[in-house]
């Protein structure tokens, strides 16, 4: 548990803690207002429902004084509100649906003295006091909200010691991932607040180490601090570094802007020439020295792993382990497993790099920025850099190109394989067919690796809005499955995950 009092002097006060709190919302927790009539309440729980609110949304927030509950879903995380005043009866509570509605919403509730819910163990008791404009608040966390509660008190001693002292906070992003991403305004300006706490190390899954570390994910945010810094060095526009504060996790960056690849293609945008752009950086990469060792800014040094076969496999394993009982409901049998990897043991060497080159391992359109006003390849920005490794550069060809989250027809993606070829030949000998065939092999093992991560963030995360793509993802493995030398894969998959199965179609 985590308690925090604050001193309120005016009702803008109370609102902006409660838009202050929203950062931090979580599906599956609640908040329960405490205090008497006219203690503010309400001015609470409509201050936290409206930052909440997706970019260009409008809508009201009645009181639920005389409905009992009023739910949300134009914000960027369901919510219910409830107001159980005047509840008469265990049998009108029940009627709500409290329980159903806190498995995937954030639930805000005022007087929560006649809550009986049982799941409450990630709740913030807010206790509201005073007279006039000013107010005592304390807050009171437990689970999740306890850890939020923490980890905000050592932001706003990080912000208040930085250059960007008073600051306004904005959501910007919170990934699949541990990572959160503020925006921080003022004067006018923005940088982007970066919030990466060191990562817990998880159960042991082979050979007595976590899956993190087999897969050479980042541990720490020096990391993406020293990869940033080492692309911006080679003229790529990665996020600048303004300050940080590395032992607590936390760093204020470059503010890239609003274009992000994936949201301009949903909103239509001509992508010509920002996809084109993309593949030319891709291009560019190959001709360079990538060190396998660069410096964290203020000290040590961070590490860039060879994407290895163990850790190739530890991330094919994630379908049969998570997208096998996703599918069918039980978990994959030892024989199937083993067949499974055996058929990758003997692909995989076939996408080996004979000169490799730091893979990002995310670039896609989510992490990629179009910034016009720059010139060449620093027209293409990029974030979500942290987990690159030493590999073939055919792996982030294939992330971009046949991307998880949003459709790129084949007839495109086409033109920009070969686009990517021809950049490749001009610059000296290469060798096309060999870079069609790692192509291939890399990205079952992007598309075979993304389904099971989807669908574990369904089922253990209760992030279900992932599991829209899978069809798409499915779509994909299966246009790497034609090339001839997956051909023991795609009998595999064909005889235990076919394509009509993993898209939902039979």
């Amino acid at each position: 548990m985590t308690t925090i009092e604050r001193q309120l002097q005016s009702q803008a006060e109370t609102e902006a803690l409660a838009a202050e709190l929203s950062l931090f919302a979580q599906a599956g927790t609640a908040i329960l207002l405490e205090g008497g009539l006219g203690a503010g309440k309400s001015t609470f729980a409509r201050a936290f429902i409206r930052a909440l609110a997706l970019p260009g949304s409008t809508f009201d927030i009645p009181s639920p004084t005389f409905t009992l509950i009023q739910t949300y879903d134009e914000t960027r995380i369901p919510v219910a509100h409830a107001d159980l005043y005047r509840l008469t009866s265990t049998a009108e509570l029940d009627e709500l649906g409290l329980d159903d509605l806190l498995s995937n919403h954030i639930l805000l509730v005022e007087w929560p003295e006649r809550l009986t819910l049982e799941a409450l163990s990630g709740s913030l008791h807010v206790a509201i006091d005073g007279q006039g404009t000013a107010r005592s608040l304390r807050l009171e966390g437990h689970g999740a909200w306890a850890r939020a509660l923490q980890r905000n008190e050592i932001i706003l001693q990080f912000i208040a010691a930085s250059p960007w002292r008073g600051a306004g906070r904005e959501f910007l992003e919170g990934d699949a991932s541990f990572r959160r991403y503020e925006v921080l305004k003022c004067e006018g300006a923005a940088v982007v607040l970066m919030d990466m706490p060191a990562r817990p190390d998880g159960p042991p899954v082979k050979n007595g180490k976590p899956y993190s570390a087999i897969a050479h994910l980042a541990e720490h945010i020096g990391a993406a601090v020293a990869v940033n810094e080492q692309l911006c060095a080679m003229g790529y526009s990665a996020p600048r570094l303004h300050h940080c504060d590395l032992g607590r996790g936390l760093a204020i960056i470059e503010h890239l802007g609003e274009k992000v690849y994936g949201r301009m293609m949903l909103d239509g945008a001509d992508m010509r020439e920002p996809l084109a752009a993309a593949v030319e950086l891709l291009a560019d990469m190959t001709h360079r020295d990538w060190p396998a060792r660069i410096p964290i800014p203020g000290g040590g040094n961070h590490p860039i792993h060879n994407y290895d076969r163990e850790a190739q496999q530890i991330e094919v394993g994630l379908l049969p382990m998570w997208f096998w009982p996703y599918l069918h409901g039980v978990e994959a049998p030892a024989a199937i497993r083993q067949e499974f990897e055996h058929e990758w043991a003997e692909v995989l060497p076939l996408a080996d790099p004979a000169a490799p080159v730091w893979t990002l391992r995310d670039y896609h359109s989510p992490n990629l920025l179009w910034l016009p006003e720059r010139h060449g390849i620093a027209r293409v920005g990029l974030i979500d850099t942290q987990d690159c490794l030493l590999g073939h550069p055919a792996y982030d060809l294939a992330s971009l190109l046949q991307d998880a989250r949003v459709d790129i027809a084949a007839g495109r993606a086409d033109e920009l394989f070969d686009h990517y070829c021809r950049l490749r030949s001009q610059r000296g000998a290469f060798a096309c067919r060999d870079f069609e065939t790692a192509y291939a092999v890399l990205g079952a093992q992007r598309a075979s690796k993304i389904l099971g991560i989807f669908a574990r963030l369904s089922k253990r995360d209760g992030k279900y809005g992932y599991l829209r793509h899978l069809p798409r993802v499915s779509r994909a493995l299966e246009r790497n499955l034609q090339h001839p030398a997956l051909a023991g894969l795609k009998a595999w998959f064909g005889r235990h995950l076919p394509a009509a199965a993993r898209e939902g179609r039979q």
